[in-house]
């Protein structure tokens, strides 16, 4: 059974040691110590502990694609039709080609916060809706 520490958890987790660590200590994630009182965490108790948190994502309640990746965007470029825009998110970076007009509608600019929400081979860019004037 394979077993995480806590920076481990936190980096598939996308958020820092110190949140793991107070969830750990809330009881809200389960974790045991090793005999050098290092805290390891289960495989599948933090897959489901994972998997639970991704019932609150308010994205699922509106759209049937499950992979949204919250970032900042790093680079746009436009011309008269087309828009490139990429994302990071986390160690993750998404590129997703849409019109001029998506892009301008929805106030892109690198340094603002969006989503790529990725279903087969669609990547489709979302704001928050509140746009930084």
């Amino acid at each position: 059974m394979p077993t995480y520490q806590i920076s481990e958890a936190a980096d598939l987790l996308g958020v820092s040691s110190d949140t793991v660590r107070r969830w750990v200590d809330s009881g809200r994630l389960p974790a045991t110590r090793d005999a050098a009182g290092r805290r390891h965490l289960d495989g599948a108790e933090l897959a489901a502990f994972m998997r639970a948190g991704a019932d609150t994502d308010p994205g699922r309640l509106v759209s049937s694609a499950r992979n949204r990746f919250r970032g900042l965007v790093t680079s746009l470029v436009r011309d008269q039709v087309m828009a490139s825009v990429e994302i990071q998110a986390g160690p993750h970076r998404v590129v997703s080609l849409l019109s001029r007009e998506a892009a301008d509608d929805l106030g892109l600019e690198v340094g603002s916060v969006a989503t790529a929400v990725v279903k087969s081979t669609n990547v489709i860019v979302e704001t928050g809706g509140d746009r930084h004037a």
